[in-house]
Parts: structure tokens; C-alpha cells; sequence
């Protein structure tokens, strides 16, 4: 499949990587028809999705099976009144009718958006009106059902609420009763061109509301990159991705890369994670790829590994957060498997990664994605040199790149403070080194200046969470008269040590990030807490920190 999209699916070198990858990109292009469909119509029993769930559930499904299921669903969601260009909340966790609800809101050229079920009503109200949701689907869970019947008074475009179950509440539409019953589907006559926005992710900053990212539909085989070559995926792979379907991370490794590569994808929708369920069904269903975030790894290597045969692991990534060099030690010598780090953001697809040809650098985010013209500048607007800081943008004066987002939704000024003059800024600071791996530093509003440094908060926290009395903990600066700021540590402490919270431990976490790092960026201040403020995608709000520490 992925032949049809790239001039050549294999690279010896970056450099062969950098000269040679070419994307194909048809007019009018359809995930749901163009690679899901194509696969039913040529290998109609090709394993896409492997579903298991905490309750011994299995379920496998071809590529056929989804072709059916889809076009059901998209005649069901049709027969509601839904159709191009209108938008659609899928709150699924881990449900299977995620899959056959994107991809037949695919089908008609409807908005697709994703969200986690954490929204409350604040949240979903917010939603409904910024994007003029017209319809939901939900797992039928109370938890999940009451905020969004709670939410309905204040949100008059949405018309449709639909429940997957195990309960459908009053006001809920049954959704396998509606698919039971659907007409058979006629694809529209005009469904979509390339630009029209096909997904919309609502990403929680630090600061401010939610901002609406739209992407269009060609974003799918931007994640080729993704799926081919990060993961390293083929025909035979069982992939999993740890991750919630209402995430961005879904998107990225639960769908269209994985897909496109030819992999059959593994879910298992759990309600509570589990270092030793998730070991056990590496195992147990044979998983030969992993991607997840450094926290999950860190769980487990907690385990003993010994009890588990993870000899059909071929190939494990990690994002979402640079990598201790620790974690990357411990699992390779209990595994003999590399992880292969990757960076990207909600608005893009894969934007650096080590890839399969390269050396990793525990830590680093890997090199650039020759998708993507990327580059690194100064505050005052320079390209920096090797070793120099500077905020990562991508170039884009030549087009925007394939992968990178549309704008953000009805927000003009938002999109041109972020995407200006052919660059469009991350946010995120990352310095170079002289073999062009790129490490990640922090947010540009999140960069401590103390006495002439600009230290970043990960480097702080990296050194800080080699601790065993380290849980998690929060880099941020503080006002300080002669050196401007200084470095604060917000920590949470394992359970063992909170008895020793005191100016002893204090010392030895100081000394500590002393060893580990450069010594002038250890922690002057450091506060011991019980619980630290997030965003609902759990991204550390180090703003309301430093909004404190100011007052």
C-alpha cells in the first residue's frame, strides 16, 4: 500500500533519507477510501485491528470487516443528518467503534473530533460552541454521559448524542441498534477536497484556552514517516501504541501510519494501567512494536522482567517527553532493544526522530525529518550555531509541509502569532550538536535565565527524577534580586521518603542534580508538595507555579 505514496520505501542513510523521500500526494485524498477500502477490495482478509479489553474480550478485524462497519456507520451518521464539513466529538476511550466511527466520518467528509473522557461539562460546553458540534458519540459510561446531558442546555448546535454503551441513557441514540439497521452506503458524489479540514484536536496549553487544531485531509500520509520509518513497521507487525483515543498520540500511532505501513495495530482498552498487564500482553498476543511515553517505560523496568518472554519485541519508540539516559540503559540490557526517540507536536506529524539507521543518543529527540525544513533560531532571529539554544520553527516559505497544521480554527490572530512570514514557531527550545541530534530544553516561556544561563526545565528535571525519592517534579523560576532568577524545584516524593521532607534531603537532591549536570543549574529552592497543577492532557502547568511564587 505504502508503495502508492512514496517514490522509495527504504533508506540506507539520513542523507539517503534527505535526498530521496518523496511523498505522492493524490487529489482529493480519502484515508477511509483511498488506503482502508483499497486494502478490503485487494486483501479483503489482511488483519488491521487486533481489540482486546480487561475483561477477555478479543476481537480481530480485517480490513474487510472495516470497510463494512464503516460505510454502516457512515450511512447511519447520514441518515442523522450528518454530512460534509460538519463536526463530530468522539469521546471512545478505547472502544472499538472509535475506528468505525473516524473512519465513516471520514467517509462523508465530516470534522472529526476527537477528545478524552476526562471533558466535564465546562469542557464539552466549551467544545460544542467553539466548534459547533453537531453530534457526539460516547462510550456509554455514566461518568462520561452525565457531563455531556449536563452540557446539552448550553449548547445549541449539537442535535445528535449517540452511545456505543454498555448503557444509553435517555436522550442517546443506541449506536449499534443504528448501524444494525443502516441502508446500505453510496459514497457522496463529492466528499472532500485535499484542503478542507478533516480533524480538529483541542490542545491544552499551559496558558489560556484550549486552541483548536485543524488539519486537513492529507494529514494522513503525513504520518507515513511515523509509521514506516520511525516505528519501523512492516507487513507482519503487531503494533502497539499506548495511548487513549482522545489524544493526538492516537492519531499518531493507533491509525493512519500504523495502517499505511501495513501493520495490524493491538488495543487493549483497560480502564486501569497495569505495568504487568501490559508485559503480559506483549506475551501473550506475540506484540513485536511499542511505542510510549518514558513514564511507561520507566514502570516497566520496575518489574521483573525475567517473568516474561518479550522475545516477539522487534522494535520499541518513546515520545511525549525527552528520555532519561538511565531508563534507556535498563531497558536496553534487560530487552537488547534500543528505544528510538521521536518529537513532534499536535499541530504536526513527526517532526525529529531517531531513526532506524541511526545511532541513538539517550535524551535526544534525533534528527530532522526531511518532511519538514527545519531549523533552530535565536531570540534575536539568527540560526543558531551547534551548541546554541534557540526555538525550534519550521520553514515553510516554500509551502506548508505535508503533515503540518491547517491554522487553528477561527482564530486568525492565534494562527499568525504562532505561524508568521514562511516560519512557524513551536514554542519549544532545543539546542544542536555537532552531529545534528537535537535536545529538547523546554518551552520558550518555560527557559530560566539565572545569572546569565539560560537553563532549561528539563534538563533540571531529567537530573532531579534519577532520584529514587523523586515521584515527579516541576522546574520553574523564581525572582531573585542579584542572579534575576533562580531554579525552584516543585517536587512529589515517593511514598518512603515523604517521613524524610526536610533540609537533609534537600542537600542531597542538590547535590545530587550537581553530579548529574552542570552544577549552576541545581535547584536553590525546592518545595515538597503533595499533588502539582495540569492541564486535563496532564501537561505540568509550571505558569501557575510561577504565578504563585510571584504573588
Amino acid at each position: 500500500m505504502v508503495e502508492r505514496f512514496l517514490t522509495q520505501t527504504s533508506f540506507a542513510s539520513q542523507e539517503d533519507f534527505r535526498r530521496n523521500l518523496h511523498i505522492r500526494v493524490p487529489e482529493n485524498f480519502n484515508f477511509a477510501y483511498d488506503v482502508v477500502d483499497a486494502y478490503a477490495a485487494e486483501q479483503p482478509d489482511k488483519k488491521a485491528l487486533l481489540w482486546t479489553s480487561d475483561q477477555g474480550e478479543e476481537i480481530q478485524f480485517t480490513f474487510a470487516d472495516l470497510k463494512r462497519e464503516s460505510d454502516r456507520t457512515a450511512s447511519w451518521f447520514r441518515s442523522l443528518g450528518i454530512g460534509k464539513g460538519d463536526a463530530v466529538m468522539l469521546i471512545l476511550k478505547r472502544r472499538y467503534e472509535f475506528w468505525f466511527s473516524i473512519l465513516a466520518l471520514h467517509k462523508l467528509g465530516a470534522v472529526v473530533i476527537p477528545a478524552t473522557h476526562l471533558l466535564t461539562k465546562k469542557d464539552i460546553v466549551y467544545r460544542c460552541n467553539m466548534a459547533r458540534i453537531k453530534g457526539i458519540v460516547a462510550a456509554g459510561e455514566a461518568v462520561i454521559t452525565d457531563h455531556i446531558a449536563a452540557a446539552m442546555p448550553e449548547s445549541p448546535t449539537a442535535e445528535v448524542l449517540i452511545s456505543v454503551g454498555p448503557e444509553v441513557p435517555a436522550g442517546f441514540l443506541d449506536f449499534h441498534e443504528g448501524i444494525a439497521g443502516a441502508e446500505p452506503f453510496v459514497r457522496p458524489e463529492r466528499v472532500n477536497a485535499n484542503d478542507d479540514i478533516m480533524m480538529m484536536y483541542f490542545t491544552s496549553g499551559t496558558t489560556g484556552e484550549p486552541k483548536m487544531v485543524a488539519h486537513d485531509f492529507t494529514y494522513p500520509l503525513g504520518h507515513i514517516t511515523t509509521g514506516l520509518l520511525w516505528h519501523n513497521l512492516h507487513e507482519g507487525s503487531l503494533h502497539l501504541t499506548i495511548a487513549d483515543t482522545g489524544w493526538a498520540k492516537a492519531a499518531w500511532g493507533k491509525l493512519y501510519g500504523q495502517w499505511l505501513a501495513g501493520a495490524n495495530i493491538f488495543v487493549y482498552d483497560h480502564e486501569k494501567f497495569t505495568p504487568a498487564e501490559i508485559l503480559h500482553k506483549i506475551e501473550q498476543y506475540r506484540i513485536t512494536s511499542l511505542c510510549a511515553p518514558p513514564t511507561i517505560y520507566r514502570f516497566l523496568i520496575r518489574e521483573d522482567l525475567t517473568k516474561y518472554d518479550l522475545s516477539s519485541l522487534e522494535y520499541c519508540t518513546t515520545a511525549g517527553e525527552a528520555l532519561n539516559g538511565a531508563v534507556y540503559d535498563t531497558f536496553q540490557r534487560l530487552t537488547g532493544i534500543r528505544l528510538m526517540e521521536g518529537f513532534g507536536q499536535t499541530e504536526t506529524t513527526l517532526t525529529l526522530a531517531t531513526f532506524p539507521w541511526m545511532e541513538p543518543k539517550p535524551g535526544s529527540m534525533g534528527v530532522p525529518n526531511p518532511q519538514y525544513r527545519i531549523d533552530l533560531l535565536t531570540s534575536d532571529g539568527r540560526s543558531a550555531e551547534d551548541g546554541e539554544q534557540g526555538q525550534i520553527v519550521i520553514r515553510t516559505d516554500g509551502g506548508k509541509p505535508l503533515g503540518l497544521f491547517k491554522e487553528y480554527y477561527l482564530n486568525e490572530e492565534l494562527t499568525h502569532e504562532a505561524w508568521r512570514d514562511g516560519i512557524y514557531y513551536t514554542g519549544d527550545m532545543a539546542w544542536r550538536d555537532e552531529d545534528g541530534y537535537y535536545w529538547f530544553v523546554g518551552r520558550a516561556d518555560d527557559v530560566i535565565k539565572s545569572s546569565g544561563y539560560r537553563i532549561g526545565p528539563f534538563e533540571v528535571e531529567s537530573a532531579l527524577m534519577t532520584h529514587p525519592a523523586v515521584v515527579e517534579c516541576a522546574i520553574t523560576g523564581v525572582p531573585d534580586e542579584i542572579r534575576g532568577q533562580v531554579v525552584k524545584a516543585t517536587i512529589i516524593l515517593a511514598e518512603k521518603y515523604r517521613a524524610q521532607a526536610g533540609e537533609a534531603l534537600v542537600k542531597e537532591l542538590q547535590d545530587h542534580v550537581k553530579r548529574i549536570t552542570a552544577p549552576y543549574k541545581y535547584p536553590r529552592v525546592i518545595e515538597f508538595v503533595e499533588s502539582l497543577p495540569k492541564t486535563i492532557s496532564g501537561k505540568i502547568r509550571r505558569k501557575e507555579i510561577r504565578s504563585a511564587d510571584e504573588k
